[in-house]
Parts: structure tokens; sequence; C-alpha cells
């Protein structure tokens, strides 16, 4: 019976579907390249749910604060941790890159590269002005916010929705119960969804180990090796410190969390957890307004492990081009960093378009040395995507704190009892996921 218990804990199967998905990948690596279809249409299947999802628990957020003041704080407060956090993660990445020097000693001439192969990404890294940036927020109709899949216009009409149900309340009453209703019904879809997340992690890691291998990326695995301990180090002495600053362990977050975090490793991408992570940080006692606030916002916001990639990867190019910088090129670089790294969630290959996107406004460093990071980009993607989903959850949780708006007695007994046992946990997990949410409505 236990046996039986724990294999039905998602975690379980996402897990033994990766061993699975590596052995087919390194056996028989032409079917395992042909397995990729698996992991797009699992991922494709759930962002289908991000958009609908995020709108209901915005507006039932912002509708349950229902003080403008209030929201307005949430958000300012929000958006100074992420730029916080991501400063921080700009200096980690540097730090790294000058202790470790993975580039040195390559001495790659830029005219040997072939840098045709960054068209797919220097085609999504035209820079964009403040102005045109704040311009395609907005939708070119209600409907149409929900038809591109990017989280921001989403945010915006949410924004807009909730504060006019709060301006009538009368009015807003059956407004809000239709909400509510969708609400649940997408959330029992995503669970339908979630039971297939063993076999779109399976296709993603058969692609990944038999399309690229391992021995293919030997000659580049000081700068994998680099940007891994970057993540970790970033994890241990920004976050974790924070996290018990804030009255609970970050390891026990990281346990709650086990099944999405496995899911992102395989899938190498943050969307599919979104709607999940909503449902688990509600669940650990965070006000849901505060959670449909801060969390899709951190999503465009809030990508440490992209900033944490964006530093190592120039300072690399740069030592393995033999460019030497300057501290004012330096410092001209993390400014430059600290825009390009926001808003790129939501694209293929996110890491590589902001790399591009940097390297196209800084004349001394060759765009052209991106080409060298092609190959491995997949396999730095999850530690972008693991860093990045970890860093958003805290944050939910650290600006929860701040509002007053954490039941700090649930958060602590939630994550006390995440993880004695992984059969015993599977039946609370899955009710999280799918069954059942923090304010008592069956989805």
């Amino acid at each position: 019976m236990r046996w039986t218990r724990l294999f039905k804990s998602l975690y379980v199967q996402v897990l033994l579907a990766m061993l699975l998905g590596i052995g087919i990948g390194h056996v028989w690596p032409a079917a395992g390249a042909m397995l990729k279809p698996l992991s797009d249409a699992f991922v494709a299947l759930v962002k289908m749910t991000i958009a609908p999802i995020v709108f209901c628990t915005i507006v039932s957020g912002i509708t349950s604060l229902s003080n403008g003041r209030a929201i307005g704080r949430t958000i300012v407060r929000a958006l100074a941790l992420f730029y916080l956090l991501t400063a921080a993660a700009l200096a980690f990445g540097l730090v790294i890159a000058y202790l470790l020097q993975p580039g040195a000693g390559m001495h790659i001439d830029v005219r040997h590269l072939d840098a045709s192969i960054l068209a797919p990404y220097a085609k999504h890294a035209e820079p964009r002005s403040l102005v045109a940036f704040a311009l395609g927020v907005i939708p070119d109709t209600m409907l149409g916010a929900f038809a591109t899949g990017e989280v921001l216009p989403v945010l915006l009409l949410s924004l807009l929705f909730g504060f006019s149900l709060n301006a009538h309340p009368h009015a807003a009453r059956p407004v809000l119960a239709l909400i509510d209703g969708i609400a649940q019904v997408v959330f029992r879809v995503l669970a339908m969804i979630m039971r297939l997340a063993p076999l779109g992690a399976f296709g993603a890691m058969a692609f990944t180990v038999g399309r690229f291998g391992i021995g293919s990326v030997g000659s580049l695995a000081k700068l994998m090796a680099s940007f891994y301990v970057a993540c970790a180090l970033f994890v241990a002495l920004v976050l974790a410190p924070l996290a018990r600053a804030h009255g609970f362990a970050l390891w026990r977050l990281l346990r709650y969390l086990r099944e999405e975090l496995l899911i992102v490793l395989a899938t190498s991408s943050t969307e599919p957890v979104l709607p999940r992570l909503i449902v688990k940080l509600e669940a650990l006692g965070c006000d849901k307004g505060v959670v449909g606030l801060v969390l899709p916002a951190g999503y465009s916001f809030n990508l440490d492990g992209t900033a944490i990639y964006l530093t190592l990867a120039a300072l690399f190019i740069a030592q393995a081009c033999d460019v030497p910088l300057s501290a004012p090129q330096v410092a001209t670089m993390l400014a430059i960093m600290l825009v390009t790294s926001k808003g790129a969630a939501g694209v293929s290959g996110s890491g590589l378009v902001a790399l591009v996107a940097t390297l196209a406004v800084m004349p001394d460093l060759p765009v052209a040395g991106v080409a060298l990071l092609v190959g491995i980009d997949r396999f730095m993607s999850e530690a972008r995507a693991l860093t990045s989903v970890i860093s958003n959850a805290c944050a939910v949780i650290f600006v929860s704190s701040w509002e007053g708006a954490c039941d700090r007695t649930r958060l602590v007994q939630r994550l006390a009892a995440a993880g004695p046992a992984l059969a015993d946990a599977a039946d609370e997990d899955s009710a999280a996921a799918g069954g059942g949410r923090s304010d008592g409505k069956t989805v």
C-alpha cells in the first residue's frame, strides 16, 4: 500500500519519467530527439490556462483587498524587491565570472564564428524604448490580452477590471460569482493537464540528451559549472538568509515545491508551474490578492536566473575573445542588463535573446560571441528557470509578510508538514495542485 501511494505522487512520476527519458536519449539518440513534441504539447496545454487563471486570481485578489492604496503599496514594494534581487543576481554572476575565469585561455577569433545561427534570437532582441515597451503591454482589444499568451497584458486588464469592480460593489457581485465559477473550471482543467506532466518531462529529457549528448559540451563544461555555482550561491547566500529573516526555512519551501521544481527542471520553462504556484502559495497562508499581483509580475520583472546568466555569459565572451573591459564599461553593461533582463520570460531561448539585446548596445563586446553559447544554452536554461521560480516564490512570501497578509502559523505548519516522507505528502500535494484551494473552493 505504501509503494502504491508513493507511485501516485506526481513528484515520483515526474522523476521516474525524467530518468527514463535520459536513458532513451542516451541509448537511442535519434528516437530521443524526436520526442520533443511531447514536451512542447505539455507546455502548450499549460500555457493556454495561464491567462484565465491569472485574470481570475488577480481580479478576485483585488476585490478582496478593496483598498486602492494597499494595492499600490503592494505593487511598489514588489517592484522594488524585484530590482534589488536582480541587482544582487547580476553581482553574483559578475563575481563568479571574475573568480573562475571560465573563458580564459580560449583565444577565440570572432571572425571565425558563425553569427548566422543567432538570427532566430536577434529578431526578438531588437532594442525597444521604454515608451515602446509600455505601449506593448496594452492589448489591441480586451479579448486580445488573452490571445497573445503574454502575462503583462493580462495583468493590466486584470488590474483595470478589479479596480472597476471595487468602484461598483453591488453590480460586481454577479460578475465576481461568474469569475469564481470560471476559476474553478479552469483549475480543474489544469489538474487534468498536470496528469500529463510525467509525459512532458519524459519527452523533454529524451530530446535534450538525444539531441545534444553529454560529450558534445565538454569544452564548455567550465562555463556551465560556473553558472550552476553562481545560481546555487545566489539561492544559498541571498534567498536563504532573507527567508530566515522572514521566519521560514528556504529548504522547507523547496521541499514543499518539489514537484513544481522538477517540472521546471525537465521542461526548462517556468510557465508550466505558474498556475500551481498560485495555488500552493495561497495554501501557505499568503493572501490571494498579494499572490495574484506579485507572482505574475515576477514572471516578467524578477528573472534572477537570467540576470546571473547575462553577466556570466557576457564576461565569458569577453574572456574567450580576449576583450578587456574597464570598470566603467562593466558598470554600463550592468545598467543595460537591469533593463534587458526584464520581460523576456515568454520568449523561447529568453536568456540568449536578452544576451543578444545587451551586446547589441555594447560596442566593446562582439555579438557574434553569443554563437559560442548556443549549443549549451539548453543545459543552462534549467538553472535559469529554477533560480527564477525559487526567487519569485520567496518574493511572494516576503511581500505578503510586509503587507501583514501572510498567516504565519499556517506558513510554518504547511512547510513543516511538507516532507516527512514522499508517500505521506503525496495526497496533500495532489490536493494543493488540483483538488482544493486555500479559500476552500473545489477546483
